[in-house]
């Protein structure tokens, strides 16, 4: 297979990570015949110190030519003023805009292997395997917002405007409940339909889908106060999660600690045509930027997550996956990872390892 990709490694250690995906793509091209081109390209926060937009033209009509994207992260302490008119973070929203990706998966298990890693007791994170599905590109993120003098006379207030159609949610419920029939046949979705009209109109939406399109698949509703508990006190008895935007940016970042690090998670932003996007849920980290520390088996799976979703190589994407496993089972741990005094590796070298593990 000849295929493009388009790498945007971003800000922090968006770079480091991105190279060790870069060089797990090159080593799954030569052991299963096939030729990967793959470009770099600027997003975030060094697009705008070069180019004054967090998303030049360029890098997104590199992406919509490309068969998949691969990216690292954005933002950091340089790009924080609250008041800058272009951040960072925009870059992500335009791309996932622009590239109609409006559903994110994020595959959150704890593989036993790394049980001892998670803050939560053992007897709690063993065995957990959830899928999160995350709508996103509506919600609060893209609704109207703005600033404008308050009504009271005491200054400013300022507002942003949370949509959903009936559509969007469709669209999001069936994706969510599809996948559910590959796993345990249940789908729970996330809302706070007590306070929000908006999540009135999810839970109708997704309550007549589930009934009328997929009556073999179980489901049920949960308010978000309460997934967010449940979440950490019983998470086995998840198995698929949908949600609005903000919801599930909060909930897979809390979920993110079940299995003990950031580092170990993947994500898939896909839309009904087009390019996926494919990326670890970490942020930048600029605290630790620069000193190949980071731990890059985040990205390396989401690698597998773009082999098979965006170029429907399945036996690749196993075999990345199942690299990963052996070299955590061989006792190989980034600092992240590692117990306290332990050794690690470094960055370059976990990424090495898990090559050298695709045989």
């Amino acid at each position: 297979m000849d295929a493009k990709i388009a790498l945007l490694p971003g800000d922090g250690i968006g770079p480091e990570v991105v190279a060790e995906g870069a060089r797990v793509l090159d080593a799954v091209a030569a052991k299963f015949g096939h030729r990967f081109q793959m470009t770099a390209h600027p997003i975030g926060g060094c697009a705008i110190d070069e180019f004054g937009t967090a998303l030049p033209d360029a890098t997104l009509a590199a992406c919509r030519a490309a068969n998949a994207v691969l990216l690292g992260a954005v933002g950091g302490p340089k790009w924080d003023d609250p008041t800058a008119k272009v951040r960072p973070e925009q870059g992500l929203l335009k791309i996932r805009k622009e590239l109609g990706l409006f559903a994110n998966l994020r595959p959150i298990s704890v593989l036993p292997e790394l049980v001892q890693a998670s803050p939560l007791k053992p007897d709690i994170v063993s065995g957990v395997d959830i899928l999160f599905f995350r709508e996103l590109t509506g919600g609060l993120y893209f609704g109207d917002a703005g600033t404008r003098p308050a009504k009271d006379g005491s200054g400013d207030e300022s507002f942003n405007t949370m949509i959903y159609s009936t559509g969007e949610i469709e669209r999001i419920v069936r994706l969510a409940a599809q996948a559910s029939r590959k796993r345990r046949k249940k789908v729970t979705s996330v809302d706070k339909a007590n306070v929000l009209e908006v999540s009135r109109l999810w839970r109708r939406t997704f309550e007549r889908v589930m009934k009328a399109e997929f009556p073999d698949v179980q489901y049920e509703n949960i308010l978000v106060d309460a997934a967010a508990m449940y979440l950490i006190s019983k998470p086995r008895s998840f198995d698929v999660i949908v949600t609005e935007n903000m919801f599930g940016d909060i909930l897979t970042d809390e979920g993110s600690m079940l299995p003990g690090s950031m580092g170990m998670l993947p994500s898939a932003s896909l839309g009904s045509s087009g390019p996926g996007l494919y990326e670890p849920i970490h942020g930048s980290a600029p605290d630790i930027a620069g000193q190949g520390i980071a731990n890059p088996l985040a990205t390396i799976l989401a690698v597998a997550m773009l082999l098979r979703h965006s170029l429907n190589l399945e036996a690749e994407a196993a075999t990345v996956e199942k690299a990963v496993h052996t070299v955590l089972q061989q006792g190989h741990r980034t600092k992240d990872l590692a117990a306290k005094d332990a050794p690690w590796v470094n960055t370059a070298e976990m990424g090495r390892r898990v090559i050298a593990a695709l045989g």
